[in-house]
């Protein structure tokens, strides 16, 4: 512990000075500064220039549909859009013979090759399926973030790293990145399709954004974006499911004899 020390003249005395009660009051409140300012310094935390800063994900979300995309009508806005874009191809053919080749839009429901692409409506389906949780559990700790969906395998990544592999198998490989303040999970599967999951917490740490975009060959993406709220999680001996009508409803489950 460290305590002040006041340097006096060896030759100062109280009554060298008119009112030396004031002064000697003085002294006094000069040193219990000083020493509260001590304590203080020793309370405050010690920063970690060596730390790698990364928002904070951990806690209970649950999903906000008013939010959030409905998969259908995404999906009935992109095929529009397409339309658009063929009919506008169809058009100009004329004078776009000699430019380069443009992605393939692939609409309907046809099984294309593995070059072309998958259709529009099977990669909208594909979507709706990785991101059909209502709710989401992610852990974080200085070294890893783990997000648990219930149904699916947990997305894992590390703290520290800013790109790395997280699983390879012959049924696909998984990569994790952090982009600023992004979280990136890149799901890449033997057909050719690729699954994009971005995620990033909001400045008060109450909604959690999860943008989701499936892509196979030249065939146009398909994106969804689906928002959560942070909510306290029930107790465990406690049944909840999500329903559109009441929300989250809970209910108490039986003990097993």
């Amino acid at each position: 512990m460290w305590f002040p020390v006041l340097n006096l003249p060896a030759n100062f005395t109280n009554s060298a000075l008119p009112g030396k009660g004031s002064l000697r009051a003085v002294v006094v409140l000069l040193g219990l500064t000083c020493l509260a300012v001590a304590f203080a310094a020793e309370d405050l935390p010690v920063l970690d220039l060596n730390q790698t800063l990364r928002p904070f994900f951990g806690g209970s979300w649950e999903k906000d549909f008013r939010l959030s995309d409905d998969w259908e009508q995404q999906l009935n806005q992109t095929i529009a859009q397409l339309q658009r874009a063929a009919e506008l191809q169809r058009r100009q053919a004329s004078s776009d013979r000699g430019s380069s080749r443009r992605p393939a839009i692939n609409i309907g429901g046809q099984n294309p090759s593995r070059r072309g692409g998958s259709s529009i409506v099977d990669l909208a389906r594909l979507a709706e399926l990785v991101t059909r949780q209502s709710t989401l559990r992610i852990v974080q700790t200085k070294n890893e973030i783990r997000i648990e969906r219930e149904g699916d395998a947990a997305l894992i990544c590390g703290i520290e790293a800013n790109f790395m592999e997280t699983f390879s198998s012959k049924y696909g490989t998984e990569y994790c990145a952090w982009e600023d303040r992004q979280l990136i999970f890149q799901i890449s599967l033997p057909e050719g399709v690729t699954i994009l999951h971005r995620f990033t917490v909001s400045s008060n740490t109450q909604l959690l954004n999860m943008v989701t975009r499936i892509s196979s060959g030249r065939s146009t993406p398909f994106n969804l974006i689906q928002v959560f709220r942070r909510y306290d999680a029930p107790l465990d001996d406690f049944n909840c499911v999500q329903t559109l009508s009441r929300g989250i409803v809970c209910s108490k489950t039986e003990s097993q004899n």
